[in-house]
């Protein structure tokens, strides 16, 4: 989807993933849970997608991009080799237990911003900006990585034209 203000600050293309094991109650898109909804797309193709909008960021969504973390590094390698954009993405799974999957964080080592933890329906929050429920953070992942803990993103509603 291209120029989504919804996904992260300012215009973004979003990719949509199928496949997510956590199956929270209340999800907005339950219909990407299913790996077999999806449409088998090469790295190139998608690559091209993005770079169709010179302005526009770039968004991982879904279902859950960690829930396929090969698929997803590739396109971040490239996304990161041919454009100077920068990659949020939005997991079920919590920054922490990334950490412990080598092929999750091989893939968090390209994300600039992760949106982490299972939208929560009991703690929904319709003033949060850019997650659906309290217990979902915005973590500035390069600073995590290199402190060894979730350091979260420092952002700034009027910064972003909120």
């Amino acid at each position: 989807m291209h120029d989504t203000m919804v996904d992260g600050p300012g215009f973004r293309t979003s990719i949509y993933c199928a496949g997510c094991p956590n199956a929270c109650p209340g999800c907005h898109n339950p219909q990407s849970w299913d790996i077999h909804h999806g449409t088998m797309m090469e790295t190139e193709e998608i690559l091209r997608e993005i770079k169709k909008d010179p302005f526009a960021n770039v968004t991982f969504t879904g279902g859950d991009p960690m829930f396929q973390p090969e698929g997803f590094l590739a396109l971040a390698k490239a996304i990161k080799a041919e454009t100077k954009k920068t990659i949020w993405c939005y997991s079920g799974f919590v920054f922490e237990n990334l950490l412990q999957n080598e092929r999750q964080k091989a893939l968090l080592q390209y994300i600039d911003v992760l949106v982490d933890g299972p939208y929560i329906e009991a703690q929904r929050d319709t003033d949060l900006i850019f997650r659906g429920s309290r217990n979902q953070r915005l973590i500035d992942v390069k600073r995590s990585l290199e402190e060894g803990v979730a350091v979260l993103f420092d952002y700034h509603p009027m910064d972003l034209g909120i």
